[in-house]
C-alpha cells in the first residue's frame, strides 16, 4: 500500500488481546498513527513493534480523541480502525482502485461480525460504516461515544469488508451500553434534543425486529437472539435517559422558580 499513500489510525486502550491482529493486517501501509488514552497492559509495547507514531493524548470522548488522530495523519486518504477489528485481504487489493476515484471523498465499507467466539452466519446483513476517507474533507464531531463523521463529498462502495472482531461477556456488553447510552442522551440533552414518546414506546420492539429479521440475525441462533436484546435495550436506554435528564433539568427550573418566590 506505500505507492498509495494511506494513513491508518487507530484508537486505542487496553487491547493488548487484538492490537497485534488488527496492526499485522495493515503493516504494510505507509503509515500507521496509534493514539492511546492510557493502556495499563501491553498495548503500547506490542504498537511500537509496528510504527514509532504511538501518541498519548487523554481521554475526551471518542469524537474528539478520533479528531486528533485524523490531524496527526500526513497523508491525503486516512483509514480508521479499532483495536478489535481487521482489513481483509479483498479490502486491502481493492483499495487503490477505490481512491483512484476523482471525485471520491469517502468508501463505505462492509462490517463482517464475529460474537461469542464466532463469526456470524455469511446471510447475515452487513452494517457499513464510511472509514476511508479524504483526510482534508472530512472531521469527526464531539460526540462522547458513538462518534459521527462528517463528510463533504461522494461516498462509494467497497466490496471487501472489515472483521470486527466483538468477542466481549455479556457483563462488559451491559456495561457499554450503559455508558454509551449515557453518553449519545447527554449529547442530545445538549444539543437541545427533545424525548419522544412514541420512540420510548416503540424502539425497543423495532430496533429487536430490524436487528433480528430484517438484517436476518436469527441466522445465527442464540447468539443472533442475545445480541438483539442487547441492541433493543440499548435503543431503549438511549430515549429513556434523555427523558429522564429532561424531567431532572424541569425539577431544577421549578426549584429555581420557588426559590425566587420564597425571597420575594
Amino acid at each position: 500500500m506505500e505507492d498509495n499513500k494511506i494513513s491508518v489510525f487507530l484508537v486505542v486502550q487496553n487491547e493488548e488481546k487484538n492490537i497485534r491482529r488488527v496492526l499485522e493486517s495493515v503493516k504494510d501501509f505507509d503509515e500507521i498513527v496509534v493514539v492511546d488514552s492510557g493502556s495499563t497492559d501491553r498495548t503500547l509495547e506490542i504498537a511500537l513493534e509496528y510504527t514509532d507514531q504511538v501518541v498519548h493524548h487523554p481521554w475526551q470522548g471518542m469524537g474528539p480523541q478520533k479528531e486528533y488522530a485524523r490531524s496527526l495523519c500526513r497523508n491525503d486518504w486516512v483509514l480508521n480502525l479499532d483495536g478489535d477489528e481487521e482489513l481483509s485481504e479483498e479490502l486491502k487489493r481493492e483499495m487503490p482502485a477505490l481512491i483512484s476515484h476523482p471525485d471520491a471523498a469517502g468508501v463505505s465499507i462492509r462490517f463482517r461480525e464475529h460474537s461469542f467466539g464466532r463469526l456470524n452466519h455469511p446471510g447475515t446483513r452487513m452494517n457499513r460504516h464510511t472509514r476511508l476517507f479524504r483526510r482534508t474533507l472530512g472531521h469527526y464531531g464531539s460526540q462522547r461515544d458513538h462518534e459521527r463523521l462528517h463528510l463533504d463529498g461522494r461516498v462509494v462502495k467497497a466490496r471487501g469488508v472489515i472483521r470486527h472482531f466483538n468477542d466481549i461477556p455479556l457483563e462488559v456488553r451491559i456495561d457499554k451500553i450503559n455508558r454509551y447510552s449515557s453518553s449519545v442522551a447527554l449529547d442530545k440533552h445538549e444539543a437541545g434534543v427533545r424525548y419522544s414518546a412514541l420512540k420510548l414506546l416503540l424502539a425497543m420492539p423495532l430496533a429487536f425486529l430490524k436487528f433480528y429479521l430484517l438484517k436476518r440475525n436469527f441466522l445465527n441462533g442464540m447468539r443472533g437472539f442475545m445480541t438483539g436484546v442487547n441492541v433493543a435495550f440499548y435503543a431503549f436506554a438511549k430515549e429513556a435517559k434523555l427523558l429522564e435528564l429532561e424531567m431532572a433539568s424541569a425539577r431544577e427550573v421549578e426549584g429555581v422558580g420557588t426559590d425566587r418566590r420564597q425571597t420575594r
